[in-house]
């Protein structure tokens, strides 16, 4: 797949700091593509500068290998993180407002039904749920009918089922061959989402691949997880790559079978072992040293 939009030696300085210290990016057409980082970390600067907003200090933004122009912003959709809507206004009108603003529109009822906006039409937007606005805000950003759409951690503040059902709409118009480029803090969702994602850190991506990738990557192991008070003392002997976890001790094992033999052999409680598998989670910490918070 050739790249949508490509970033080269992206770089964005202010006053005394340097934002972003020279990325490339190449995201490819008809995918979804998440970019995570902790607070600080120069993943709302690069947005900002792909979305045409900021200006980079230096390096190109290509757009099917243009310059950001006009073109780009009749193809471009965003659904930016706060967005203030026009008051005294219903859901109906609101999207017919911003139907005038583009040459080429989605027609308004196959928005409605893209985005379940049917029960809705004639409330006012000011009496909206999270998962009704954030709806609403994603066929805002669709009206255009755009090829690249950018979602700004589209589901911050939403509860699990409203998020659920915003993923699904996600899904969806990805299925129409659209280029997703989506910012989360919840690594879940980047998980279930995402065909790729880059980590951030201090201005550069510090890790780029499939998730599946990414986790074969840095982990080729498997972790077992035994109450502290089931055997604390006893695995401190035994020469395993053992850490606490607040009222649980983890295991990293490549070797599942012989640690769970030595376990058993030296008489520690499994009645309550886990296994699990590694996460975004456990990667994003690992390849920043920090914990990525909603």
């Amino acid at each position: 797949m050739s790249p949508i939009i490509t970033a080269t030696h992206l770089v964005k300085h202010y006053p005394g700091v340097l934002a972003v210290a020279g990325i490339d990016l190449a995201i490819p057409q008809g995918i979804c593509f998440g970019l995570l980082g902790p607070n600080g970390a120069g993943k709302t600067t690069t947005i900002e500068m792909l979305e045409g907003i900021l200006q980079q200090s230096s390096g190109t933004v290509l757009y099917k290998g243009e310059p950001l122009g006009a073109r780009y912003r009749e193809e471009v959709g965003i659904q930016f993180q706060h967005t203030a809507l026009q008051e005294f206004l219903t859901v109906r009108e609101t999207l017919e407002l911003f139907e005038r603003l583009y040459h080429h529109t989605l027609p308004i009822p196959e928005l409605i039904e893209l985005c379940s906006l049917a029960d809705i039409l004639e409330r006012d937007t000011r009496k909206l749920s999270g998962g009704q606005r954030q709806r609403l805000l994603l066929a805002l950003a669709l009206i255009n009918d755009p090829e690249l759409i950018f979602l700004d951690e589209p589901t911050t503040g939403l509860d699990p089922q409203a998020r659920r059902n915003f993923w699904d709409l996600i899904k969806l118009v990805k299925s129409r061959n659209k280029t997703i480029v989506l910012t989360t803090h919840y690594m879940e969702e980047a998980y279930a989402l995402c065909d790729e994602i880059a980590i951030m850190d201090k201005g550069r991506i510090v890790a780029q691949g499939t998730p599946e990738h990414l986790l074969a990557e840095h982990f080729g192991d498997v972790v077992l997880q035994i109450p502290a008070a089931d055997g604390e003392n006893k695995l401190t002997e035994l020469g395993l790559n053992a850490m606490p976890a607040g009222e649980l001790i983890e295991i990293r094992t490549n070797r599942l079978h012989d640690t769970l033999q030595l376990l058993i052999n030296n008489g520690v409680n499994l009645d309550r072992l886990r296994i699990r598998a590694w996460t975004l989670e456990d990667l994003f910490i690992n390849v920043t040293g920090k914990k990525l918070n909603p």
